[in-house]
C-alpha cells in the first residue's frame, strides 16, 4: 500500500483516537469500554486505532475488532515511530469535530470521555486530565510531578499534568498545532501559544492491568530536552537570529573588550602579550560570538524555507 493517504472524510460529532504500541491484552477490553461510554454522549463516533509498529499480535486484534465493528478504524506504521507520530497520523485521519485522545493500557479511563466532552461545551479548545489520584510506582510519581511543576513554572501554563493521555481537543486546534519528536507532552503549551483556551479536569486512573511500561528513566530527560525545544519554538523559530545574535553579540564584546584592553596596555606600558592567556581568551571569544551571530543568520534562513513533514510511513489501514 502507498505510504500516502487520500482521503475522503464523512463527517462525524466525535472521534476517539487511540495511539498504541505492543498492547494486544488490552484492546478488545478497551474497544467494549470506549463504545459503552461514547454512545452514553448520545451521538456518532468512531474510534481510529494507530499501531506504532508492534511487533506482537495488536494489529491481528484490531483486524477482529474492525470486522465485527466498522466504527473502528485502523493505522498501522511501518515501524515504531513514537506517539507524537501516532497522535499526528491519528489526527489526520480523524474526521471528528471532536476528538479524545487515551492510551491503550487501559490506566486511562474511557468512562471520562463524557466529562471531558462536557469541559468543552464550557468554552474550552483543549481540556488535559489530571491524574491527581496516579495509580503508579512512586517512582513514576514523583519524577512526573516534579517536571509538570517545572513545565508550569517555566511556560506559564498552570495545570498540574501535561502528559496525561486523556485530552479532549475541537478540530481546530489539532489542526494547528504541529507535533513531532516528543513533543506530544506539551501539547498543551503549543496549543496555548497558539491563542487557543485550555483548561483541566481531574480524571480517573487505574492501576496497569496487562503487559509492562513502554517508557523509562530516558523519559525524563527527553522531556527536559523537549521542553527547552517548546521554549525556543514558541519564542524565536520566526525570529532565531533575536536568540543567536543576542548570545553572539554578548560574547563579542566581551572578547572586544578583552582585546582592546590587551592593545592599550602593549601601547602605554609596551607589556608583551604572546604569553598571556587573556589575549587566548579574547581572540576566542571573538571567534565564537562570530559563529553564534552566523548561526542565528543561517537559522532565519532555514526558518524561511524549510517545509516540515512528518517521518511516518503507513503499512497498512483498515477503513479510513
Amino acid at each position: 500500500m502507498n505510504d500516502t493517504v487520500v482521503l475522503s472524510r464523512t463527517p462525524v460529532p466525535l472521534s476517539v483516537v487511540v495511539p498504541l504500541y505492543n498492547e494486544e491484552e488490552s484492546l478488545e477490553e478497551l474497544h467494549e469500554e470506549i463504545c459503552r461510554c461514547a454512545d452514553r454522549v448520545g451521538c456518532e463516533f468512531e474510534v481510529v486505532y494507530v499501531d506504532d509498529g508492534s511487533i506482537d499480535r495488536s494489529f491481528e486484534v484490531l483486524s477482529r475488532i474492525h470486522q465485527r465493528d466498522p466504527r473502528a478504524k485502523v493505522v498501522r506504521f511501518r515501524k515504531n515511530s513514537g506517539k507524537a507520530d501516532a497522535l499526528s497520523a491519528g489526527f489526520a485521519l480523524c474526521s471528528g469535530d471532536r476528538i479524545v485522545t487515551l492510551d491503550a493500557d487501559l490506566q486511562d479511563d474511557p468512562a471520562e470521555i463524557p466529562n471531558l466532552l462536557s469541559a468543552l461545551d464550557h468554552g474550552y479548545d483543549l481540556v488535559s486530565g489530571w491524574k491527581k489520584r496516579r495509580r503508579d510506582p512512586i517512582t513514576k510519581r514523583w519524577p512526573s510531578r516534579m517536571f509538570n511543576r517545572i513545565t508550569s513554572l517555566v511556560t506559564g501554563i498552570r495545570l498540574h499534568d501535561f502528559n496525561c493521555g486523556l485530552k479532549a481537543y475541537r478540530r481546530e486546534v489539532v489542526e494547528t498545532v504541529r507535533i513531532a519528536g516528543e513533543l506530544h507532552r506539551y501539547i498543551p503549551v503549543l496549543a496555548a501559544r497558539e491563542g487557543f483556551h485550555v483548561g483541566e479536569i481531574v480524571v480517573n486512573h487505574r492501576p496497569r492491568k496487562y503487559g509492562k511500561t513502554k517508557y523509562g528513566p530516558s523519559r525524563f530527560f527527553n522531556g527536559f530536552f523537549d521542553l527547552v525545544t517548546v521554549l525556543f519554538l514558541g519564542r524565536y523559530t520566526k525570529r532565531p537570529l533575536h536568540l543567536f545574535g543576542l548570545v553572539g553579540g554578548m560574547i563579542f564584546i566581551a572578547g572586544l573588550a578583552i582585546t582592546l584592553y590587551l592593545v592599550v596596555l602593549r601601547m602605554t606600558h609596551r607589556a608583551f602579550l604572546s604569553n598571556r592567556p587573556l589575549l587566548f581568551i579574547g581572540v576566542l571569544l571573538l571567534i565564537v560570538g562570530v559563529q553564534f551571530f552566523s548561526l542565528g543568520l543561517l537559522g532565519e534562513m532555514v526558518s524561511r524555507s524549510h517545509d516540515s513533514h512528518h517521518g511516518f510511513r503507513i503499512r497498512q489501514t483498515l477503513g479510513v
